[in-house]
């Protein structure tokens, strides 16, 4: 079995409205053949950092990689991704996930022309990601090179302001946890579900409703991989799903599999991935 951990890192106090979870991924090498190593949407945004050798990610029938002392950053995913290293050798990686308030805070970009995608940040801000690269890669330790991306976040941060529509569309849905509908957000908001789309579009990538549908599903497999059992997940689907067709799409579509399959088999790094 390789040894791998997510090593669970806590954001400078400025950053921490915006990520969800900072983390390190170590391991000794590729993961066994037998582990499904699949991640589930959990509606973050992924910026990832390879200082040693990298890793590389499946979405669908797209692969990317993520190259030593390169950073990349993906979009909002709604698909299952299959994740690996790169090389069968000791490998790095600093992972930053933005939660859906985070992105637009620290890169103005068309976030709806690269969802389902991880693209190379110099490809979308140029010279400042060649510089923040060039910087990390010279810092001797994880420690240095954490310091650095958080330092470069920081100045990001100072330069695009709150969005209070949108902020409070994602407040309301994450507190329902998922259950709030697009006209109940038309009517607490006064705008239009059209108006809203394009918003979420801009600073998101996907519409409400989508969003919604990633939260709503994340409720269930956070109790998954926290080791619920199926029978404890089939007793709350009717607190959040219509019925157990219903919910079975859902999963189907999250992870690419069935609750039974999925809890048969192995899935050590999806697992540990979703709860660093």
């Amino acid at each position: 079995m390789t040894n791998f951990q997510f090593i669970p890192v806590t954001p400078h106090p400025l950053l921490q409205p915006f990520i969800a979870k900072m983390w390190v991924f170590e391991s000794e090498g590729r993961m066994p053949e037998l582990d499904k190593k699949l991640i589930v949407p959990n509606a973050n945004f992924k910026l990832a950092f390879g200082y040693r050798k990298g890793i590389v990610s499946h979405i669908g029938d797209q692969t990317f990689t993520l190259g030593e002392n390169e950073i990349r950053l993906s979009g909002i995913i709604d698909s299952p991704v299959i994740l690996d290293c790169q090389d069968d050798a000791p490998t790095g990686t600093i992972g930053i996930e933005f939660n859906p308030l985070g992105a637009y805070r620290f890169f103005h970009l068309s976030y709806a022309d690269f969802k389902n995608q991880i693209v190379k940040l110099a490809d979308l801000i140029g010279s400042r990601a060649e510089n923040l690269q060039w910087q990390l890669a010279e810092a001797k330790t994880v420690a240095l090179k954490l310091q650095v991306l958080q330092n470069f976040l920081i100045k990001q941060l100072e330069k695009n302001a709150a969005d209070p529509i949108y902020d409070y569309c994602i407040h309301r849905i994450e507190n329902s946890k998922g259950l709030v509908t697009v006209a109940q957000l038309e009517k607490e908001t006064g705008y239009s579900s059209r108006w809203l789309h394009t918003k979420f579009s801009e600073h998101l990538g996907t519409g409400p409703k989508n969003l919604s549908e990633i939260v709503r599903f994340r409720q269930f497999y956070q109790a998954f991989a926290a080791g619920s059992k199926l029978q404890y997940l089939k007793e709350q689907i009717y607190h959040h799903y219509h019925d157990q067709s219903h919910f079975l799409r859902a999963f189907k579509r999250f992870t690419g599999t069935t609750p039974t399959e999925l809890q048969n088999s192995l899935n050590e790094l999806g697992t540990k991935a979703y709860r660093a």
